[in-house]
């Protein structure tokens, strides 16, 4: 097998997840912002596609350099050996960023890029005249940031966040990336409740479900680069096969889900159905208002409604008061609530054990986490 290059990207804030999963899978990592390099091979392409649940994408580094001018980033970019990565018929559109660099014209750095690859691959594969491009899709990106020039080679495809499970969603859905995140960073493990009183369609439930039974996210999802020549179906096997191997389908879940939108308690229900939890996460309609919880030691983690205009910060504000009245009565659970409220702790009605910042899409938001005294 061959050795790569690879970077998993991240959302901001969640880059420490990530590469601790990477980690977790035996590679050795260094990270930046948004971003988790190691080294590996095609097994490795495969298994972090497979098991990655906060990570983005995972792209192939093809090649790294610094250029000023539009003949170094052709020639450079020529010198590179595509002929490893793309076959004689390969589709490879090119994508494009270019920030604080010498070459900020990005359409023009695309087709630069385009060109050269053009000529090493016909080059490579003594071709005269165009290259078809009719077989498997390659998305490359070139990436300029202070004049230093990454190409990359994404093997994911759809992004990491689209597990293949949600048919429905609401008006704000969660990415399932974030959801993970929020659940791994509960430290939750399945001999205790877990519960969503605002669980819309679902998300962080099923995520939670999938941890719980340490099912891989991928496991429901194709990734672009099954479509590769050079990565063997048997690897594609393999890793498939070790999903099932590790999954632990009789680990029983106490997991819940609130909402008081009857809508979304059906739309979770098929997005639970989706993932194989159709039986084993339980969706019911009520008001936060209405919330009492069952056992000990459980783990309250949500996304309560922010509120954008005057009328819904109020409502926001209420829900968050109410919320704090009630897990007085609850103190050996643990609470972690994802917010755009800044005065968050004064509603609640507590100062928070810990906060995180995090980012919802583009949205500035804090995890407010309250540790429960262990009972």
């Amino acid at each position: 097998m061959s050795e790569f290059k690879l970077v998993a990207t991240s959302a901001m804030g969640l880059e420490s997840l990530v590469n601790d999963e990477v980690k977790g899978l035996g590679y050795k990592t260094t990270s930046e912002n948004g971003k988790i390099y190691f080294q590996g091979d095609e097994l490795a392409i495969a298994k972090t596609n497979m098991w990655l649940r906060v990570a983005d994408r995972v792209r192939i580094i093809a090649g790294e350099f610094h250029a000023t001018t539009f003949d170094d980033l052709f020639e450079q970019t020529k010198a590179i050996p595509w002929e490893r990565f793309l076959p004689v018929d390969a589709a490879f559109p090119v994508a494009g960023k270019s920030v604080k660099s010498t070459l900020y014209s990005v359409p023009d750095c695309q087709a630069i890029v385009k060109k050269a690859i053009v000529e090493r691959l016909k080059l490579a594969y003594k071709r005269i005249g165009f290259l078809d491009e009719s077989g498997p899709l390659f998305k490359l990106e070139v990436s300029i940031l202070k004049d230093k020039v990454t190409l990359t080679i994404d093997s994911s495809g759809t992004g990491l966040h689209k597990r293949g499970y949600r048919v429905g969603q609401g008006d704000a859905p969660l990415k399932e990336t974030l959801a993970a995140a929020l659940v791994k960073l509960t430290r939750w493990n399945p001999d205790r409740p877990f519960v969503d009183p605002f669980c819309g369609s679902g998300t962080i439930a099923i995520e939670a479900a999938m941890i719980g039974q340490n099912l891989a996210p991928g496991y429901n999802r194709e990734f672009l680069s099954e479509q590769w020549p050079w990565i063997k179906t048997s690897v594609w096997d393999q890793v498939r096969e070790e999903v099932e191997d590790l999954a632990n389908y009789d680990q029983s879940l106490d997991i819940t889900g609130f909402d008081y939108d009857p809508r979304m308690i059906k739309v979770a229900q098929e997005n639970a159905a989706g993932a194989g939890f159709m039986d084993l996460i339980k969706f019911e309609q009520r008001d936060v208002r209405d919330l009492t919880l069952d056992g000990l030691n459980g783990v309250l983690v949500g996304n309560p409604p922010y509120g954008e205009r005057l009328g819904e910060i109020e409502e926001a504000e209420e829900i968050t008061r109410e919320l704090g009245r009630i897990m007085k009565n609850y103190p050996s659970w643990s609470v972690y609530m994802l917010s755009s409220l800044e005065n968050f702790e004064k509603l609640y009605g507590k100062q928070t054990t810990k906060k995180r910042k995090l980012f919802n899409g583009f949205i500035r938001t804090d995890l407010y986490q309250y540790w429960g005294q262990r009972q």
